[in-house]
């Protein structure tokens, strides 16, 4: 298989296998969350300031007190990294035109300038909470295989896709192949390890705001 065959089959049938994959991952998990079911809770509600769902996304959505000058690289490498792969997904125009021709939904892209330096950026913030990571001993002895695996899942295709966009390293027909590939990747596993967040995140903490503050209790 030469390099435009993979290409080819990488942007074709690789992509319908990855998408189809993604969206079965998606679905049943959903499902498997949603359809655990609680005991309603017949005890009478406790109305205190602050403890409620919506209080709570936002809560949780922002440094607890301290915590920001205690661990600065979590939090502001957290941030840079999560805003700046936003930007990439949904403010690159070859991705954005993608995700139009699977959903049919589009929106004007941002300069192609301000995606590359987000990228930069993103890798940097990225390195740097790995490395981060790896020289605090109680963050290194937390973490498991998986979480090194979704780090290098997340990374390569931001990697690979400023690498083809620079044309840098390979021919740019291998190397956009090697960064579709590495999406197909990262959209296979992420319904099945902890990067399935993105869809849990502020519902998950809307939920615990919601049960806390139905006991009077801030989160």
């Amino acid at each position: 298989m030469n390099e435009l065959q993979f290409l080819t089959w990488v942007r074709g049938p690789g992509l319908d296998i990855a998408t189809g994959i993604f969206l079965l991952g998606v679905l049943w998990r959903l499902i498997e969350i949603y359809s655990l079911g609680r005991k309603q809770d017949l005890s009478a509600p406790r109305h205190t300031p602050g403890a409620s769902g919506l209080n709570t996304v936002f809560r949780r959505s922002v440094p607890p007190p301290g915590m920001l000058k205690h661990s600065p690289v979590s939090y502001i490498g957290g941030y840079i990294f999560h805003m700046g792969l936003a930007i990439i997904v949904f403010g690159f125009a070859p991705h954005i035109l993608l995700i139009g021709n699977l959903t049919g939904l589009s929106w004007p892209g941002l300069p192609s300038q301000f995606v590359d330096l987000a990228a930069v950026v993103t890798m940097a913030a990225m390195v740097v909470v790995l490395v981060d990571r790896i020289n605090k001993p109680v963050k290194r002895f937390l973490s498991t295989f998986e979480d090194w695996f979704t780090w290098a899942a997340t990374f390569v295709p931001v990697l690979t896709g400023w690498l083809a966009v620079q044309h840098l390293l390979l021919p740019y027909t291998l190397m956009l192949a090697l960064h579709i590939l590495s999406v197909e990747i990262l959209l296979i596993v992420l319904p099945f390890t902890k990067l399935f967040h993105v869809f849990t995140l502020f519902g998950s903490r809307w939920y615990n705001g919601r049960i806390n503050g139905h006991k009077g209790v801030p989160v």
